[in-house]
């Protein structure tokens, strides 16, 4: 893909990222172009259609994911316990403001596409959460299902037309309080936290 090709691929990206997030996944798409500062044609050139596009903002947002684990897991600064690098992983995924599309994705049916990045992504996240499980910095009754939805919930945008950056700090400030208390040992819970199996029957029903 030349330079300029690229550039206008990953602006539609971004722009349909914040366009969806703001707006949910049947926002019109000529808001989506123009945000990207792209023609309408241009976005129907690269993406072919509505499902088209979704399906490659999702298909990113796996693939920052799974790097993000992979890459916090892999780190090999041995200050850093488990829970520092699931927290390096919650940090930077939040940055990236993917994670509350998932659910709205899954809402519109399954695609076949998206099922081994999504599995892909998944194995490394577990991987990190198990990792801190292992060292004993989070408690084992927290699960791959509590960070997961815990980083949907974070990620979605406040009500009420709050400026961007202010929802980015407080988002970011939310986290740090959630892993002050996980570092600090969190109430003993009822039972474990959600599977991934559960999660996936909850959608289903």
């Amino acid at each position: 893909m030349r330079a300029d090709a690229r550039r206008n691929h990953e602006q539609v990206l971004r722009a349909a990222r914040d366009v969806f997030l703001e707006r949910g996944l049947d926002a019109p798409l000529e808001d989506v172009a123009r945000r990207a500062g792209v023609g309408i044609g241009t976005l129907y050139r690269r993406f072919g259609d509505r499902d088209g596009l979704v399906r490659a903002v999702l298909l990113e947002a796996l693939a920052q994911s799974r790097d993000a684990a992979e890459e916090a897991l892999a780190d090999e600064d041995e200050a850093y316990d488990g829970l520092d690098r699931l927290a390096t992983y919650l940090r930077r995924m939040l940055d990236a403001r993917v994670a509350a599309i998932m659910p709205m994705a899954v809402a519109r049916g399954a695609d076949p596409a998206l099922d081994e990045p999504r599995e892909t992504s998944a194995r490394a996240v577990q991987a990190l959460v198990t990792a801190a499980h292992d060292d004993g910095t989070l408690g084992k009754e927290v699960s791959f299902g509590d960070v997961g939805t815990l980083l949907v919930r974070l990620s979605r945008p406040l009500p009420g037309g709050v400026d961007p950056a202010l929802d980015s700090e407080l988002a970011h400030r939310q986290l740090e309080i959630l892993l002050a208390g996980l570092r600090a040992g969190v109430p003993a819970l009822e039972g474990e936290g959600p599977s991934r199996g559960d999660l996936r029957r909850g959608r289903s029903g």
